[in-house]
């Protein structure tokens, strides 16, 4: 007997006292819970993710689509860095006045090759004000999920309002799921067992995340 036999197997007993006119898992499982914490206008719904991006310690920037080119080249020269990761489907207008070597997202780049570059600058697919939170799908404008991990620099662009929903359900309701979904809630950190603070141990080490109005 194989080992998926002896797990199949102890699923069917475990499933055996289940009546055929019980109700299915999905139905079965209570789900009237709040869609939205309170009701906002749309600017308090945005001023809302502002708050909670900065508490959890990322770099929030505002500016309209004429003002985010030189934005991005500020960002890119306060950091210091040289080599940027594209990825496709960025608007090229973004990176317009930026002095930077462009390293396009490719398939057979290495991890290590990667680490070596500066800065990584992306879309998002939505964001979501009450957790403080990017979710990124994989999408052009995004590139593939490595891409946000191991860049020690995180540039994020918010379209506002149009990516901005108040909730995780409202979130869930735009998003594929079987898109690649990378949640990101403020730049990677951890704690160890004394609560000390480490940021960048799986992730980019500084979140700058743009608010495009």
């Amino acid at each position: 007997m194989s080992s998926r036999d002896r797990v199949l197997g102890r699923v069917r007993r475990a499933l055996a006292d289940v009546t055929p006119d019980e109700r299915p898992y999905e139905e079965a499982v209570n789900r009237d819970y709040l869609r939205e914490h309170g009701h906002r206008t749309t600017g308090q719904t945005v001023e809302l993710l502002a708050e909670n991006l900065a508490d959890y310690r990322a770099i929030v920037h505002r500016g309209n689509a004429e003002e985010v080119p030189d934005l991005v080249m500020r960002l890119l020269a306060g950091h210091g860095s040289r080599e940027v990761l594209v990825p496709p489907g960025l608007p090229p207008e973004w990176l317009s006045a930026a002095d930077v070597t462009r390293i396009d997202d490719r398939p057979e780049s290495t991890p290590h090759r990667l680490d070596r570059v500066d800065s990584v600058v992306t879309g998002c697919a939505v964001a979501i004000a009450e957790t403080g939170t990017i979710v990124l799908d994989g999408s052009p404008g995004q590139g593939r999920r490595r891409i946000s991990l191991i860049p020690d620099h995180h540039i994020c662009v918010v379209r506002v309002p149009d990516q901005v929903v108040p909730s995780v359900p409202q979130a869930l309701e735009r998003l594929d799921p079987a898109r690649p979904l990378t949640w990101i809630s403020g730049p990677s950190a951890t704690s160890d067992i004394e609560l000390d603070r480490v940021e960048g141990v799986h992730g980019p080490r500084k979140l700058e995340v743009i608010l495009l109005g």
